[in-house]
């Protein structure tokens, strides 16, 4: 699959005070191992992101969680900029759950055609499982369209907000989350952007799978190398799967302080 863009995600750089706790400076390790991947819609891209979210929101949740964060920022923020860190997180939730749900919908309906493909017996069968799948990458493209414009949106609302009379040290935690959700959205649209990646596409001087599948003529040796490059997709779905699983399990916990932080 080709690549979206060969320039790196341009998120913002922050600069977390060198006076920090050790745990400031793994928040900002992470964030720049995530800026540095590339917007792609490679695989490897989506799965070492995911990977790197589950990270970068265990050391968000380790640095709210620090009795000298709590204090800074149970005193210093406001209500209005304490309710945007908690719509964001639920906001971004929401879309972690989305994009589960897709990736489930697209891995089950995989499965079903793998096993058609398995089991072909020069019936019409495969034939119709082709065109179901085939409708149903259509509404996952549009689903996950609808996903980027969602995310889109949430990225125009990253802005730090103005925190008066709060400390160096409130604004770099504030920012670091705002951050942290940049790269989370940016992340979130390379899945989306891969799962818009037409499966069973026509390829170079060879009939399209549904073609294939309604001749006759080497029909067993077709299934089979259609059935191994859907294995291959599948194992790539679990990834993303078992990452999208970890980042939603991280997410929730750094709502969980943030909503301890508010209760202060």
């Amino acid at each position: 699959m080709d690549a979206l863009s060969s320039k790196p995600n341009h998120v913002r750089s922050i600069s977390l005070p060198g006076r920090s706790h050790p745990t400031n400076q793994r928040v900002e390790e992470e964030l720049n191992k995530l800026r540095s991947l590339e917007v792609s819609v490679a695989p490897a891209a989506v799965s070492n992101g995911l990977i790197g979210l589950e990270k970068l929101y265990e050391c968000i949740d380790d640095l709210l969680n620090l009795p000298q964060t709590l204090r800074a920022l149970s005193q210093s923020l406001n209500a209005k900029c304490l309710d945007d860190l908690l719509d964001k997180s639920v906001r971004l939730l929401d879309v972690c759950a989305t994009m589960g749900e897709l990736v489930s919908q697209c891995k089950e309906n995989v499965r079903d055609l793998r096993s058609s493909l398995r089991r072909r017996k020069g019936d019409s069968t495969t034939d119709d499982n082709v065109e179901r799948f085939t409708s149903f990458s259509k509404k996952i493209k549009r689903d996950a369209k609808r996903s980027v414009s969602t995310l889109k949106q949430m990225d125009q609302e990253t802005a730090v907000p103005a925190l008066l009379d709060a400390d160096q040290d409130t604004v770099s935690v504030i920012r670091a989350l705002k951050e942290a959700n940049a790269v989370c959205l940016s992340t979130f649209q390379m899945l989306s952007s891969f799962l818009r990646v037409p499966l069973l596409k026509p390829k170079p001087s060879k009939w399209s799978l549904l073609s294939r599948l309604v001749h006759k003529e080497r029909i067993e040796s077709e299934c089979q190398e259609e059935n191994m490059s859907l294995e291959t997709f599948e194992a790539y779905l679990d990834s993303f799967e078992n990452g999208l699983e970890a980042t939603f399990r991280s997410l929730i916990r750094s709502r969980s302080s943030l909503l301890n932080i508010s209760s202060c």
